[in-house]
């Protein structure tokens, strides 16, 4: 049974920074391209940024480019969104999600490439 368990949301002031994770457990981690998205009230799931199996192919959405960093350990399982510089606008739930595909180098950008999701983190930048 695929989980994605997503930690480390908050509360932070503007400028602030937060480390989000993702721990993956019920298939090959290691082998799958990985993503995170963000969902705020009254709007619809928008990529954030995403990693192909290896990390070495990763993007992000205009909006958060140069301030979040996507990162993984597949030794550990685990999926990491690094934020920094977070502003108001960045507040939402953030989603970790898994494509089924193996051993692609892409990395995904739209939320029906996705084929599992975790429950989501909660990120409130306040002003």
């Amino acid at each position: 049974q695929v989980q994605l368990v997503e930690s480390g949301g908050g509360l932070v002031q503007a400028g602030g920074s937060l480390r989000l994770s993702c721990a993956a457990s019920g298939f090959t981690f290691s082998s799958h391209s990985m993503g995170w998205f963000r969902q705020a009230p009254g709007k619809e799931r928008e990529f954030v940024a995403g990693s192909s199996w290896s990390g070495g192919n990763t993007g992000y959405a205009d909006s958060v480019k140069g301030r979040f960093t996507i990162s993984r350990d597949n030794a550990q399982n685990k999926l990491y969104l690094q934020m920094t510089s977070l502003k108001p606008e960045d507040t939402a739930v953030y989603y970790c999600a898994a494509v089924t595909s193996y051993y692609s180098g892409n990395y995904y950008s739209t939320v029906h490439e996705y084929d599992y999701w975790g429950h989501g983190t909660q990120v409130t930048v306040s002003s």
